[in-house]
């Protein structure tokens, strides 16, 4: 049954008050207009919840714009939903169209800092993020007395003589619930194995990013990458108002599962300035993701905290191949990864979460 407005209701009682289902919600796509965004399609979900999220074939259905009543989960750069032709992959050329959003993922066969692999130059964080998804599909359809609504599409990455990696990727939401999911697979359709790297990364913005918010994690230990990172890193969980000239800081996170592999982690502000509290959850499996990055960048003007789970570090993929961890695809096979992340719109959300998260930790 679909929660709205306080009230479960069944298919039949919603139908008998609505023209169309699209007055409640669902999956509608959109293309954008305009400078460099001109044609860009995007895929708008609403819930019904006052939860609604921009999934982007024109950049591999990735979350772009992300909000709860208006309140947005997500930081987003100056750059936006820009179109791909506008990627400059050499050294950090990537930052130029990254849009930030929700989740901008990285890889498919590197991902992390730039840096030459076995004589090949490699940029930042890959080329997905600005490759548009072919086959794309949005629906939506009642399962019982619950309304799911979905946009599919096929990301491929892909050189003569080289790789070629197809991401088969499903975003979808259900009416009534403040909550999406992340599904996707991964195939080496190539002739030869080829290196494997993928990085969700997950960007939360203001307001649940604030002065006195926090990380709240089933952290077993926190490890800074770097000298920026081990200044006041006992406080990695707690954020700073916006702060100028302030230097980026990441730690890997050593996470708690539960006894089937998931993770639950998520971003808490309890000191809205309407008094209520807010935030997001991200929850994965970390035998498909062992790795997590906190970045945390609390920059005044470039105010964001990243929670990157991934089969990676952000090191570069010279340096995982030197870590001896570099994970591999070979011919024919396939991998798949699962993201929920979900809205805590409340004190009673807040808590709930909470819970979960201390439970994870014993």
């Amino acid at each position: 049954m679909a929660t709205l407005f306080g009230r479960n209701y069944t298919k039949a009682e919603l139908l008998e008050r609505v023209g169309d289902v699209s007055q409640l919600g669902g999956a509608k796509p959109i293309k954008l207009s305009g400078g460099p965004y001109e044609g860009v399609e995007a895929v708008e979900f609403r819930t019904g919840t006052g939860f609604c999220f921009l999934a982007v074939p024109g950049r591999g259905l990735d979350i772009t714009i992300a909000e709860h009543n208006g309140r947005s989960l997500a930081w987003r750069s100056a750059a936006g939903e820009i179109a791909a032709p506008f990627f400059e992959e050499p050294g950090l050329g990537w930052l130029r169209t990254f849009p930030g959003g929700l989740v901008t993922t990285c890889g498919l066969t590197y991902a992390g800092a730039p840096c030459e692999d076995e004589g090949q130059k490699l940029g930042l964080h890959g080329r997905f993020s600005c490759t548009p998804a072919a086959n794309v599909c949005v629906d939506g359809e009642w399962e019982g007395d619950e309304y799911r609504m979905w946009a599919s599409g096929k990301i491929r990455e892909s050189c003569l003589f080289g790789e070629n990696v197809l991401l088969k990727r499903k975003v979808s939401a259900t009416l009534g619930e403040n909550r999406f999911f992340i599904e996707d697979e991964v195939t080496n359709e190539g002739a030869r194995r080829v290196p494997h790297m993928i990085l969700y990364h997950i960007n939360g913005g203001f307001p649940a990013v604030d002065g006195g918010s926090t990380l709240v994690s089933p952290t077993l230990s926190a490890t800074p990458r770097d000298a920026d990172a081990e200044v006041d890193a006992e406080h990695y969980y707690l954020n700073d108002p916006p702060t100028l000239g302030y230097k980026e800081r990441c730690y890997y996170h050593d996470m708690a599962s539960d006894k089937d592999g998931f993770v639950t982690a998520g971003l808490v502000n309890k000191n809205m300035p309407d008094g209520g509290q807010f935030g997001f959850y991200v929850k994965y499996n970390i035998h498909e993701l062992p790795v997590f990055t906190q970045w945390k960048m609390n920059g005044a003007r470039e105010y964001v905290v990243g929670l990157e789970p991934a089969n990676c570090h952000v090191q570069g993929r010279a340096n995982e191949r030197m870590r001896g961890t570099l994970q591999f695809l070979e011919i024919g096979e396939q991998r798949r990864y699962n993201i929920e992340i979900g809205v805590l719109t409340n004190a009673e959300d807040v808590a709930k979460f909470e819970q979960i998260v201390r439970s994870l930790k014993g």
